[in-house]
């Protein structure tokens, strides 16, 4: 008995609301697998997505499949790290984060919240850095460049920072850094369960320009000094309530607001309980905001921005005692790093460190591994034998100049190991050149190439630091590129020994007849995108002349839709073949469809399996290019479609050779 294993047929169909109808859509059908294969939504707390990865927190990671996951079409690989379970899917997650939020029943952006096991505090930290600022990357990464792009075009003389174009530019680029605690405030608010509001006026309190410490020392005398003597040597200026205020500047600041708001999550749990339901919608958050902010900016804020400043200053003291060590082996690990989602534990630094020294040298090295690693990528692709993976290269390479490098790294360095460690050598270069040349970091901004005008002084317009990230281009795209064509082999296709001629096995040739009367297209020609690129079998599309779809050989029906807009059968030598009539057609849900067979029932050739009505189909706005695909076409050595413009039914169309 022959079994036939069906790829995902709508994996190309989006189910979602349109016009009060339901619409299958692009990712559905991997969506629902997913969902199926991370223990079923009833396990699943919360979901997110990065640029490439869709991040669960589950219940029980033991429930999760792991290994149907990393084999799935579609899934590139699964990590888990700081209490997440990472689906990595590619530049299109967000569409199939859309799919999974609809299969699962979870709303865009919202997070359910479920009391969860300890991770450990390491795993919490992460967790907690990494859900804060992944939903403003976007944004920040946008406002960087602006940023960045703006300091370029003044040091090329196109205008001053006198001008009203400077100043716009400079408030879209600046505004969200300036107002940092602000924006903060919501996502950590989110991420606490605290209402977002409340996150947000936390933040703004934390920006209100007559607290900030250059504002009170502008205007007062310090009333005495506390911890005189010693680094936390602090003027104090205001009381509250008798106690004293150590002035901070909080604008622009990441730690503060996070604590704080973590704090008023825990109050507002407490305040609900014991106010009233009758006044709980103003005393709720009244009480909240009396009680966390001054305990912020008495205890809270002042410790925390201590803890920032000595941890910038410790890697300050290290770039400044080996700028080249410093980025060497920032390059070096930053890749490492970003695969267990540990670099999170940087990225607050450095952008605290951007805000009040207005530069950062913590992240210099992490700028070259992802040219590193695409320049391997580029190497691999004139050394590796098998065509299906030689093919992920290309796509791999253009994201990856653009910073993206998950597809390069978990589809195609990190499983053959040793280009990987030669992208890790590329990045440790890079960083070395940032080190020796004192590049510093004065925005963040974009990802890859649009990263460079990061590196350009935005007080002075000095553009040392651009040269130093364009030769640090350079030098990892050419080391990675260089070594990873001396040092590396492919192995993982050996070629096959020599049969002797007495041994040899003879070709067995299979043939699929032509199931339709019609023109013949490539289906590389046809406008869907899933059977365009072959991910659901290699075949032909053909364009009916007449509204009938016979058997393509003698064989059994093993499925048939209950829309009759498809139908797979196998031959009786085990050939998989789906006829698909027309596109998108399952939305007609059988209307111009006839058929009277059934699953399960033997057919011969040339035997009418459906009929339809093609010129009703054409006027309800539907294409009837209809692909013939063999479905388990890596059985066999080849497969061979017809080079007929024209065929009638029963003429040779496919011919499979085993």
């Amino acid at each position: 008995m022959v079994t036939l294993s069906w790829p995902n047929l709508h994996i190309f169909k989006k189910y979602k609301k349109n016009g009060g109808k339901r619409k299958w859509g692009k990712y559905s059908q991997l969506a629902k697998d997913i969902v199926k294969n991370v223990g079923g939504k009833e396990n699943i707390n919360s979901l997110k997505h990065c640029i490439t990865r869709l991040r669960f927190k589950l219940k029980d990671e033991s429930k999760a499949n792991d290994e149907v996951l990393k084999k799935m079409d579609g899934v590139v690989t699964v990590m888990k790290s700081g209490g997440q379970y990472q689906v990595v899917i590619g530049n299109h997650v967000p569409d199939v984060y859309a799919d999974v939020c609809d299969v699962a029943g979870l709303g865009g952006d919202t997070q359910i919240q479920i009391d969860e096991a300890p991770q450990g505090a390491f795993n919490k930290f992460i967790d907690i850095i990494s859900g804060v600022f992944q939903p403003i990357l976007g944004v920040l990464c946008a406002a960087g460049m602006i940023k960045g792009f703006n300091a370029l075009f003044v040091a090329l003389g196109l205008y001053t920072e006198a001008t009203g174009t400077y100043i716009v530019l400079n408030s879209i680029g600046d505004g969200i850094f300036q107002y940092m605690p602000v924006i903060l405030g919501y996502t950590v608010a989110k991420k606490f369960g605290l209402k977002p509001f409340i996150g947000m006026l936390i933040g703004a309190a934390l920006c209100y320009p007559s607290i900030q410490a250059t504002t009170l020392s502008s205007s007062l005398e310090p009333l005495y000094t506390l911890f005189a003597g010693t680094m936390f040597e602090s003027p104090v200026y205001i009381t509250f309530l008798g106690i004293p205020v150590i002035a901070m500047d909080y604008t622009s600041t990441v730690v503060p607001v996070i604590l704080i708001a973590y704090l008023a999550s825990k109050l507002e749990k407490v305040f609900t309980k014991i106010i009233p339901d009758v006044v709980k919608t103003f005393l709720v958050p009244m009480g909240v905001l009396l009680v966390s902010l001054p305990i912020g900016f008495i205890v809270v804020g002042p410790i925390a921005t201590f803890a920032s400043n000595m941890v910038g200053d410790l890697f300050l003291w290290l770039y400044n005692l080996s700028p080249v060590i410093c980025g060497a082996l920032v390059g070096f690990f930053w890749q490492m790093l970003v695969i267990f989602g540990l670099h999170w534990g940087l990225i607050p630094i450095a952008i605290s460190n951007t805000m009040t020294m207005g530069f950062d040298t913590i992240l210099i090295g992490s700028f070259g591994p992802s040219f590193a690693q695409t320049a391997v990528v580029a190497a691999m692709y004139f050394k590796l034998k098998d065509k299906k993976t030689k093919d992920l290269c290309i796509p791999a390479i253009i994201s990856g100049i653009f910073g993206v490098t998950e597809p390069a790294i978990y589809g195609l360095s990190l499983p053959r190991k040793k280009p990987f460690i030669i992208s890790c050598i590329g990045g440790a270069l890079g960083g070395l050149v940032m080190g020796l040349m004192d590049a510093k970091l004065y925005v963040m901004g974009g990802l890859g190439v649009f990263g460079i005008p990061s590196y350009i002084n935005t007080s002075t317009g000095d553009m040392r630091g651009m040269y130093a990230s364009i030769l640090c281009i350079a030098v990892s795209m050419i080391s990675g590129f260089v070594l990873t064509l001396l040092f590396w082999k492919d192995d993982t296709v050996e070629e096959t020994s020599p049969v002797e001629p007495e041994k040899t096995v003879k070709s067995k040739i299979d043939v699929v007849y032509s199931p339709i009367k019609g023109q013949v297209k490539p289906l590389s020609e046809i406008k869907d995108d899933a059977f365009a690129s072959g991910v659901l079998g290699k075949g032909v599309a053909i364009v009916p002349e007449e509204g009938k779809v016979v058997a393509p050989f003698d064989g059994t029906i093993m499925t048939l839709f209950p829309t009759k807009h498809a139908i797979g059968m196998v031959s009786d030598n085990g050939c998989e073949v789906l006829v698909h009539i027309g596109l998108d057609t399952v939305q007609l849900d059988g209307k111009y469809f006839e058929t009277s067979i059934k699953t399960g029932d033997k057919v011969k050739k040339g035997e009418t399996l459906i009929t339809f009505d093609k010129d009703k189909i054409i006027r309800e706005g539907f294409s009837l290019e209809t692909p013939v695909i063999v479905t388990n076409h890596s059985d066999y050595l080849e497969i061979i479609e017809a080079q007929e413009k024209n065929v009638n039914i029963k003429d040779e169309l496919i011919k499979v050779i085993v």
